[in-house]
């Protein structure tokens, strides 16, 4: 993790660009394939060179600066696939993780990290498979036990030995599992399984498709909050990168009216002026929640209370907007709220309303959201890619916690770059 000034009380940079391009000098043209055309490359279809080397980001010690590392490529086994890396998504939440002073399970240092990839199939796997080589893929981190009374039932997203690759086992046993697939999207290469592929549209870049799982949390929580043509919804925190998709989605699934309060002003006028008769925005502290809601609602509130509140964020405006969910609503938490909320019970049972949690999205999920965005009913234009170099990944850490960008904000690291 880039550890923050702030936090630390002492001004520190670092950067691993000049030790990036010396390892790149020695990788050479040979950190490159010859791609699928019209993905960059111009070698004729189906054949492809690979490289037998490659660069990678790895964390050595928690709290510590990533390094460039050169690595052997990874040969996949006969049913996995071999992505050439594209893009792959930076994340606020990262440096908590990589501090290793929380809960989660850092895989066997030193790591490569990187938790939403997207790139191309360069090895497809072998036999008869639906991925092939030239794919455009978004790669699901997501990985299950298999053997638990979940995974067994056809609920993986509620195995609790489960973890992300890339990033953190939610167990000792979860850290485990990603042994299996040691290489975050940080690096050049990465070996998937042909089910942990997600297909992405010509219409997605790969800068898009490297924020796919955020988005995908939001639209898997969105779906469960049963919300669709004729929904009010109100997202707390909009201004996030979970809010922001979050208010993206409801767009496109034909939400009614969308009301989001969060603290930064210029992403809150922007969200309204994605679709002025559906959004209205609110910057925290103008007004009181509640009657704000309801005035917008017709007193009766919003059928789904989105928390896109991110950790050691406050829990006073979730807490507050309780008031603002229509009877027989719900309250739907994604953002990993830790601060304790006081809930009172009987409110819920005498308006028999819920507070649930959504942790994750499955590929089908995955897929949906690529679709939309294929036929256009879900613009991903909005959101501005701002595309690191792998050597500028500590650059790209920094940044996103010194200051934050916004939800418009894309920030990728380009391995290839």
């Amino acid at each position: 993790m880039f550890v923050s000034p702030a936090r630390e009380g002492v001004l520190r940079r670092f950067t691993a660009e000049d030790e990036g391009r010396k390892l790149a000098r020695h990788a050479g043209a040979a950190s490159r394939i010859c791609e699928w055309p019209g993905a960059g490359g111009d070698c004729r279809k189906g054949e492809v060179t690979l490289a037998q080397q490659m660069r990678a980001a790895r964390l050595h010690e928690p709290g510590q600066p990533f390094r460039v590392d050169l690595l052997d490529v990874p040969q996949p086994r006969p049913r996995d696939a071999l992505v050439q890396v594209k893009a792959c998504g930076i994340i606020p939440n990262m440096n908590a993780i990589v501090s290793g002073k929380l809960w989660h399970h850092l895989p066997k240092l030193p790591a490569v990290m990187g938790l939403d990839a997207a790139g191309i199939v360069v090895k497809p796997p072998e036999g008869h498979s639906a991925v092939k080589l030239g794919d455009r893929v978004y790669i699901n981190p997501f990985l299950s036990c298999g053997v638990c009374l979940h995974c067994r039932s056809g609920r993986p997203l509620l195995c609790g030995d489960a973890a992300l690759r890339g990033y953190f086992g939610f167990s000792a046993k979860g850290a485990a599992l990603l042994e299996e697939y040691p290489y975050g999207g940080l690096s050049e290469y990465v070996t998937a399984s042909a089910a942990s592929l997600v297909k992405l549209p010509d219409e997605v870049t790969f800068e898009q498709g490297a924020r796919w799982g955020y988005l995908c949390t939001s639209f898997s929580a969105l779906r469960r909050g049963g919300v669709g043509a004729g929904s009010w919804i109100a997202i707390n925190g909009v201004t996030g990168t979970l809010g922001v998709g979050a208010a993206m989605l409801a767009l496109a699934m034909g939400v009614t009216r969308i009301l989001g309060w969060g603290r930064n002003r210029a992403v809150l006028d922007r969200l309204k002026q994605l679709a002025p008769r559906r959004v209205d925005t609110m910057a925290l502290g103008d007004q009181a929640i509640v009657p704000w809601v309801l005035e917008r609602t017709e007193n009766a509130g919003v059928d789904l209370l989105l928390d896109c509140t991110g950790r050691g964020g406050p829990a006073a405006p979730v807490l507050d907007a309780q008031g603002a969910v229509k009877r027989g609503g719900a309250t739907m938490n994604i953002g990993a709220l830790a601060e304790p909320l006081a809930l009172i019970p009987t409110q819920f049972m005498t308006a028999a309303k819920q507070y649930r949690g959504s942790n994750w999205f499955t590929n089908e999920e995955a897929a949906l959201v690529a679709d939309m965005a294929r036929v256009g009913a879900l613009d991903l234009a909005a959101w501005e890619p701002r595309i690191y170099p792998l050597s500028g990944i500590n650059d790209a850490l920094r940044d996103i916690w010194e200051q934050p960008p916004g939800g418009f904000a894309n920030l990728v690291v380009a391995p290839d770059k």
